[in-house]
């Protein structure tokens, strides 16, 4: 398919509709009426977003008491539960593991000589409840990862030079080659400490996931002792070399990592507005419900992250968006309204969402997600987080012309991409998209993300409401179409 520059054809089709008629711009209402939805919103947020339901964490009281809530308005909306399941109706279970370090070892094998290094300068982390390598075969890898042939490294101790901001991707590269294990060389004890403290918090994944990434880290120095100083110098030097991609060490290493792990079972919530044309497909809006409970740095008075912003803010546009599409019904194609769990460990909602889903994830006409939308005023310009990657364009470039709205920061917006639910949907091809006000520039988001994102500050008293309003009738009018066959027939 061959788009026009966005520029461009909102310019054409902004044309087109002065040239045609008269009309007042669509997803538009009276004041009144903007008022209205201001309130249902208000209260919804200040609801979910209050110290008794605790911050929203998976796993405790104030999960029930959000899927309870949720649940409630969805019913009294008129929705019909959306889980195809009746032993489960509204409630998609999520299985979940939280893990979270207790005590590792590093020991490296010379000839008969073993070192165990100090624990201040070497540890070990994984997700699972105990991972151990006994002597394996160690390669150094220096700063190489795809030239890395997967021969080379599956099932041995790959031992890595740290770098600051392309550690992490080149972990990734070299564990999707099958490792025992990765050991990063970081610089000393304070770089350890570092690591440490990211490692430290719980860490939240499916429990479906096997969790089997050993990953280590220690300093130059401690490598200098279990190798030799002039050994490690060369090594390091080596890895400089132009074309260098590993060599096997005339040593072994033991790589040991234990956690505190237990599982639990969290939900989505997912309601469904039924269409009148079977087997024609569906429309799915989501939005995450959880948050982060208790502040790792609240205040002695204020220690629960309420996220009012991050995301009641979100669900509560969810909910208003789906008793006005109620109201307006019927529509052709039913809507499924999603409130994910544990979007802020992963993403790990959405992702078991699409790994059962109610629907065959292939008829899934389009998706939107709904994140921190409380931030921006009235008539702010437009985030399309997700252009350019589905064939949703078309009709939302169309939508927003007619809307009176303009695009944002495309730049800007282009790094949320993977970083909100509608990734989870778009890595199995269906078509999602985030349009957000919130995300139409760092000059609106960037004092949010300073000041109050994921702190105790993430209160009702500091929502913005305007832009959330003028996203919600946006997506009305976007589902509207969507939801007609006559409207936006399905491809063959």
């Amino acid at each position: 398919m061959i788009r026009m520059g966005a520029k461009q054809g909102l310019a054409v089709l902004a044309a087109l509709v002065l040239a045609g008629c008269a009309t007042a711009p669509i997803a538009s209402v009276p004041a009144q009426e903007r008022a209205a939805i201001e309130r249902n919103l208000r209260q919804d947020i200040a609801i979910l977003a209050s110290d008794e339901f605790g911050g929203r964490k998976p796993g405790t009281i104030g999960e029930e008491r959000t899927i309870d809530y949720i649940t409630q308005r969805m019913e009294a909306a008129g929705l019909v539960s959306g889980t195809n399941d009746p032993g489960s109706a509204w409630r998609a279970p999520v299985q979940l593991a939280s893990t979270k370090p207790s005590t590792s070892r590093i020991a490296v094998t010379v000839g008969r000589e073993t070192v165990e290094l100090d624990p201040a300068t070497a540890v070990a982390f994984s997700a699972r409840r105990r991972e151990l390598v006994e002597n394996g075969q160690v390669v150094f890898v220096g700063r190489a990862a795809e030239s890395v042939s997967d021969e080379d490294v599956t099932g041995k101790v790959v031992v890595m030079l740290g770098e600051e901001g392309l550690s992490p991707q080149r972990r990734e590269i070299l564990f999707a080659k099958r490792p025992a294990a990765i050991i990063t060389v970081v610089a000393d004890i304070d770089a350890i400490a570092r690591v440490n403290q990211a490692y430290s918090f719980e860490q939240v994944s499916l429990a479906s996931e096997n969790g089997s990434e050993l990953t280590g880290f220690t300093t130059h120095a401690a490598m200098e002792e279990a190798l030799g100083k002039n050994d490690w110098a060369a090594l390091v030097d080596l890895a400089d070399t132009p074309d260098f991609s590993g060599v096997d060490l005339y040593a072994a290493a033991t790589v040991e990592a234990n956690s505190d792990r237990s599982a639990f079972t969290s939900y989505n919530v997912i309601g469904k507005i039924p269409g009148t044309v079977p087997d024609s497909g569906s429309i799915v809006l989501m939005a995450h419900w959880d948050h982060l409970g208790e502040c790792e740095e609240g205040q002695a008075d204020d220690t629960i992250c309420n996220g009012a912003v991050d995301n009641a803010s979100g669900v509560a546009s969810l909910l208003e968006l789906s008793r006005r599409l109620v109201a307006s019904g019927p529509h052709d194609r039913d809507i499924y309204v999603v409130a994910t769990s544990a979007e802020e460990s992963g993403l790990l909602g959405a992702t078991a969402f699409t790994q059962a889903p109610p629907m065959p994830l292939e008829t899934i006409i389009a998706a939107f997600n709904f994140d921190t939308v409380a931030v921006a005023p009235a008539g702010s310009r437009v985030g399309f987080v997700g252009e350019g990657r589905t064939p949703l364009d078309p009709v939302i470039f169309d939508v927003l012309a007619q809307s009176g709205r303009e695009l944002g920061d495309r730049a800007f917006a282009e790094q949320f991409v993977q970083r909100q639910d509608g990734w989870a949907l778009l890595q199995e091809g269906v078509p999602a998209v985030f349009l957000s006000t919130a995300f139409g520039s760092e000059i609106v988001l960037g004092p949010y993300l300073a000041s109050e994102y994921h702190r105790a500050g993430d209160e009702l008293e500091n929502i913005e409401l305007g832009g959330a309003i003028d996203d919600l009738l946006l997506h009305e009018e976007l589902v509207r179409r969507l939801a007609s066959v006559d409207g936006f027939p399905a491809a063959p």
